[in-house]
């Protein structure tokens, strides 16, 4: 019994350790999109980052990292409840992490007073990496991350940088009347696509695979020439005609983005009439992709 609660506590220790180093590179990189690139660059990117900006541009004794924490305090009861206690001590631990960095450490360092747009690429770049990165372990950066995460545990099947792009547009646009200027709006929405993108491609990019369902009288043909070609295992799902009411077999058969190819073309040789539907999955687990285990 004392062996496998030192195992236990062992296991939790190692889980803790990984969080804080994801918290720390997840956290540092994100500052320094946000401190060094986006803040000193008449901007506002989306979410309470954007709002902070705009506060501290009325109020330029105020920390950005203090901004950000007195608009998360609200946020963070609101959705308490929605999100749970883990996920809400996680989240503080991350925003304690990072306020480290933009109120203390970076302040240290020069900021990036170039050209606008090459700031816009870096802040969407760097935000965008170390959100993703924060992400990965259940954690946020708290203020709109909270609302982000709650409108996603009731819509899973939506994609965090899509909820991201929608949610940031108010504080964009506030930023554009606040600076005065239009390209400060289109700077604004230049670094949240590109945060976006980044995000999604950080968390979903690297296992992400294709999903074909074929419907064709020669099934039997292509499920052969599939496993001789590609040696990917097919399933059938079984299906009824709407209109002739005819039952028929779907070859459901998930693969690699280059296989997709080999796949069209063996559907393509054996029957002309088939169709073919392909869709794109984040994660693939089980035999011949990622492993359940390791996740």
């Amino acid at each position: 019994m004392k062996s496998l609660k030192s195992y236990f506590t062992a296991a939790k220790l190692q889980t803790l350790a990984i969080d804080t180093i994801y918290d720390i590179i997840g956290s540092l990189l994100y500052a320094i999109g946000y401190y060094t690139f986006a803040s000193n660059a008449n901007f506002a990117p989306g979410g309470v980052g954007g709002m902070a900006i705009i506060i501290n541009h009325y109020l330029p004794w105020v920390p950005l990292g203090m901004c950000q924490n007195i608009i998360n305090i609200p946020i963070a009861i609101i959705c308490y409840k929605t999100l749970g206690r883990k996920f809400f001590i996680k989240s503080i631990r991350t925003m304690v992490i990072m306020t480290v960095f933009i109120d203390v450490i970076l302040p240290m360092f020069p900021m990036y007073s170039g050209e606008r747009i090459i700031a816009t690429i870096f802040a969407g770049v760097l935000t965008g990496a170390g959100l993703g990165i924060v992400y990965m372990r259940g954690s946020s950066t708290g203020g709109s991350d909270f609302v982000i995460m709650s409108i996603r545990k009731k819509h899973p099947h939506m994609s965090i940088g899509t909820i991201t792009l929608f949610t940031d547009g108010s504080i964009i646009l506030a930023g554009g009347l606040v600076f005065g200027d239009i390209n400060a709006v289109l700077f604004g929405i230049i670094m949240t696509m590109l945060a976006t993108l980044v995000i999604d491609k950080l968390m979903y990019g690297s296992g992400s695979q294709k999903m074909l369902m074929i419907i064709s009288e020669k099934k039997d043909e292509i499920k052969q020439r599939i496993f001789d070609e590609t040696e990917r295992g097919v399933t059938f799902l079984k299906a009824v005609g709407a209109y002739t009411g005819k039952e028929r077999d779907i070859i459901m058969l998930i693969c690699s983005k280059t296989e997709v190819f080999t796949v069209r073309d063996i559907v393509k040789d054996s029957d002309k009439d088939a169709m073919v539907m392909l869709s794109t999955i984040d994660e693939a687990y089980g035999l011949g992709f990622n492993s359940l285990t390791e996740q």
